[in-house]
C-alpha cells in the first residue's frame, strides 16, 4: 500500500472517529431553562418541557390583541382575541408547543395592582387565534401578558396595554412586604438572598409553605410566579429553580430595574390553587 493510500485511510478513520465523538456528545437543552442541559433526550427536571437539540436563534414575534366590544366598560363581558404573527412575513402562527400543559398563558394586572388574573385562552384550530372572555372590575390601565411558544422557534413573552374609560384608580404605591400570607388552604413565607435585592443581579427567593401535606404540581410545575414592577413596565413569568414537593421552594429572579416589584406566587394543595403576593423593593448597586 502506498504512503498516499495509507494517509487517505488514516484521515478517513480520524473523520469517522470525530463524527462518532460529536454524535455521542450531542447536547439537548430546555427551551424554557437553557441552563438545563443533557447528553441524552428527555425532559427538563425543572419545568418538564421536552429537551431539544439545536434551539433556533431567538426571534421576536408580534402579538395582536383584538377586543370586543371596542368600548369596554367595567364589570361587563369583554372578549379577547390573541393572534400571534411571525417576524418574517407577518403571517398568523397556527402551530404552538405546549408549555406547562397549556398552549397560551395569560396574565392580567390592573394599574393599582389589586386585580390579578392567570388563565389560559382557548385555541381556535380554524385560524390559530386564542380567545378568552372576562370582566375587568374597574376603569384604568391594565397590562396583559401573553406567554407562548411558537413551534420551531423560542418561547415568547409579550405584554399589551388596554384602557377602560372612567376615573382610574391611584397608581400602586408599594413598600416592602415580606409578611406571611395565607390563602385558601396554605400559608406562605418568604425570605430573599440577598436580603436587599439588587437590580441586574440574581435574587434567590425562598418560599416556605405550610402545611406541606397534599402539596401538588400546578400545570406541571411546583409553582408559578409573576413579578411586576410598580409602574407595570417590567413583567417576569418564571417557575421554581429548586423544588421537590417538600415545604421549601426556591425561585431565582434577576430584577431589571431599581423599583418595587409585586411578586405573585401560585401553589396548589389538595386540588386548590393558592395565590398570594409579596412586595419586594429592588435597589441599584451602590
Amino acid at each position: 500500500m502506498s504512503k498516499a493510500v495509507r494517509l487517505v485511510s488514516v484521515l478517513a478513520l480520524l473523520l469517522a472517529a470525530v463524527a462518532v465523538f460529536y454524535g455521542q456528545d450531542q447536547v439537548f437543552v430546555c427551551p424554557m431553562d437553557p441552563d438545563v442541559r443533557s447528553n441524552a433526550e428527555g425532559t427538563c427536571e425543572r419545568c418538564g418541557m421536552k429537551l431539544v437539540s439545536g434551539i433556533p436563534d431567538p426571534a421576536e414575534y408580534t402579538l395582536d390583541l383584538n377586543i370586543t366590544p371596542q368600548l369596554l366598560k367595567p364589570n361587563t363581558a369583554a372578549n379577547f382575541e390573541f393572534v400571534v404573527r411571525d417576524p418574517w412575513k407577518d403571517r398568523p402562527v397556527k402551530k404552538f408547543q405546549v408549555v406547562h400543559e397549556k398552549l397560551f398563558h395569560m396574565f392580567v394586572v390592573s394599574q393599582d395592582m389589586k386585580f390579578f388574573l392567570h388563565d389560559h385562552p382557548t385555541y381556535q384550530e380554524s385560524d390559530g387565534s386564542f380567545r378568552y372572555e372576562t370582566k375587568l372590575p374597574k376603569p384604568g390601565m391594565y397590562r396583559i401578558l401573553g406567554d407562548f411558544y411558537p413551534d420551531g422557534s423560542t418561547p415568547q413573552l409579550i405584554a399589551k396595554t388596554i384602557m377602560l374609560p372612567g376615573a382610574p384608580p391611584e397608581p400602586a404605591h408599594l413598600t416592602k412586604d415580606y409578611s406571611t400570607k395565607t390563602d385558601q388552604n396554605m400559608t406562605v413565607e418568604l425570605e430573599t438572598d440577598p436580603p436587599q435585592p439588587i437590580a441586574h443581579t440574581k435574587t434567590m427567593m425562598f418560599f416556605k409553605i405550610k402545611p406541606a401535606d397534599g402539596f401538588e404540581k400546578l400545570l406541571g410545575a411546583w409553582g408559578h410566579m409573576l413579578a411586576a414592577s410598580d409602574d407595570l413596565i417590567d413583567m417576569i413569568h418564571t417557575h421554581p429553580f429548586l423544588a421537590d414537593g417538600g415545604p421549601n421552594v426556591q425561585f431565582n429572579v434577576i430584577f431589571p430595574r431599581a423599583h418595587t416589584y409585586r411578586v405573585w406566587v401560585q401553589f396548589q394543595r389538595l386540588g386548590v390553587v393558592n395565590t398570594v403576593y409579596f412586595d419586594v423593593p429592588v435597589e441599584d448597586l451602590h
